[in-house]
């Protein structure tokens, strides 16, 4: 009768090849620990046996399992192998680590406290000094290059290459591990930069990793040289196709009763009136260079890498570019031509949704934050009430909105009115957008909406930085 892991079980990983003296006291040193885990050897075909030995202690032992592979595939495709296994069987928490003791085992629970927080744990030859005892230079130079060129090439803050890491399966989407090509040493490396760019919150544990005792390094030369040529690979497709690297989102299921009371279709579709082209430029252009980096400032000072944000009427999302590689991003709007162009835009999105913003789909507590660009304006009061409500609801406790208002002295205010009087006056009816009804005038007023929805204004700017037009609101939901 096969094992069936418990609920949110643990499983540990350790990759085998030619592992026949170390495999027992491998497995005797984990179980000493006693921890509430599971037990897994990949095993590809050693000649030396190693495949017997195991099986012989998995007569002993009812929480080892071995999986038998038919020859040596590398070492990359062991460790997806063996994640694959583990998700199929439902684990929560994967832990791999060598079999030849460079891993001591005993920090397996340290491993496995830090993972409580994290959704990836690396064990770290660089966090501590003096944790490459009895190395020798050659070795010692190999894996410091190798270090340097992970934070140049790949522009990773963390130990990239080693094998000792904690998985929290149950928080990263199987997609992910589907995106890594190499089934080699390059394999640590490439994992790394996908969880990393797709927002995942990477821990690191520092490690002591002592002079090989049992056997040898099994990293050559020449495998070393191919590494280098994998990273300068990935680097190169990360630059002419960053989407590459994201699971891509489904696309926005669309629901045929759900009606745009504003008709926003005809300022996201490419075909327009040749004022509407204009204006579609200018305010593409001031996206850019404007909103788009002060909305990614204030979104990084506020949330945490890794946080499961709404953005809620996010139209074209071109202010999104590049926030996927730090945040969990769902995008949300009435308009399925902007969804159409926020999925091009941004294929790192976690999900894109059809949906109102005054009525939310989303169960409470759902989301860390919530933000809006250019939304609020467009509602009158009660409207605005239950669209703060909703987004107090679906937010988790201490969670924060952040609001780009548009102020009622801002400069586009009066450019945009004159410009509507040039239309009408040329016989054109033409409206660039639909009327804001509701420019903000005040942090009092700010406080008097947010106060009524649950929350506590921390942050209102309005100056100069944007040329005197957003005025962006963080409040945060008070205790639950």
């Amino acid at each position: 009768m096969s094992h069936v892991p418990p609920a949110g079980a643990t499983v540990i990983i350790v990759p085998t090849y030619n592992e026949r003296d170390n495999a027992p006291r491998m497995v005797a040193a984990i179980f000493a620990l006693q921890l509430d885990a599971d037990v897994l050897f990949v095993e590809d075909a050693s000649p030396d046996g190693t495949g017997d030995v195991l099986e012989a202690l998995r007569a002993v032992h009812s929480r080892l399992q071995v999986l038998h592979r038919s020859g040596k595939l590398g070492i990359g495709s062991a460790h997806l192998d063996g994640i694959a296994w583990a998700r199929a069987r439902g684990y929560q928490r994967v832990v791999t680590l060598d079999c030849d003791f460079s891993h001591n085992p005993e920090d397996i629970p340290r491993f496995l406290v830090a993972s409580d927080d994290a959704d990836v744990v690396v064990g770290s030859r660089w966090a501590a000094r003096d944790s490459l005892p009895g190395w020798n230079i050659l070795r010692r130079a190999l894996t410091n290059i190798g270090h340097v060129l992970t934070r140049l090439v790949l522009g990773l803050p963390c130990d990239a290459t080693g094998a000792f890491r904690v998985y929290r399966l149950d928080r990263l989407p199987p997609a992910l591990f589907e995106l890594v090509q190499s089934r080699s040493y390059a394999f640590f490396f490439e994992s790394l930069f996908i969880l990393y760019k797709n927002a995942c919150r990477i821990t690191e544990i520092p490690i002591v990793l002592p002079a090989r005792t049992y056997g040898h390094s099994k990293m050559t030369l020449q495998a070393a040289l191919h590494s280098v040529r994998i990273m300068l690979g990935i680097a190169a497709r990360y630059r002419r196709s960053p989407g590459a690297f994201h699971p891509p989102a489904p696309a926005a299921v669309i629901d045929p009763k759900l009606v745009d009371p504003q008709d926003w279709a005809p300022y996201w579709q490419r075909v327009q009136e040749p004022s509407r082209r204009v204006y579609s430029l200018i305010a593409s252009l001031y996206r850019w260079l404007f909103i788009r980096p002060r909305l990614h400032r204030t979104l990084s000072r506020e949330f945490d890498r890794g946080a499961e944000l709404l953005h809620a009427g996010c139209g074209g999302g071109a202010v999104d570019v590049g926030l996927h590689e730090r945040l969990r991003i769902s995008a949300l709007d009435i308009s399925p031509a902007a969804l159409a162009l926020y999925q091009r835009q941004n294929p790192g999105a976690t999900r894109v949704l059809h949906g109102n913003i005054l009525a939310l789909s989303f169960a409470s507590d759902s989301f860390d934050g919530y933000y809006s660009l250019g939304v609020i304006e467009h509602f009158v009061e009660a409207e605005i009430d239950r669209i703060l409500a909703e987004a107090c609801r679906v937010l988790r406790s201490h969670g924060k909105v952040v609001l780009f208002w548009p102020h009622a002295k801002a400069t586009s205010v009066f450019v945009l009115r004159g410009v509507h009087r040039v239309l009408r006056q040329s016989g054109s009816q033409v409206q660039l957008h639909p009327p804001e009804v509701s420019l903000i005038a005040s942090r009092e007023m700010a406080e008097r909406y947010l106060a009524r929805a649950g929350f506590r204004i921390t942050r209102y700017e309005f100056g100069a930085v944007d040329l005197w037009i957003q005025a962006v609101v963080v409040a945060e939901k008070r205790g639950s």
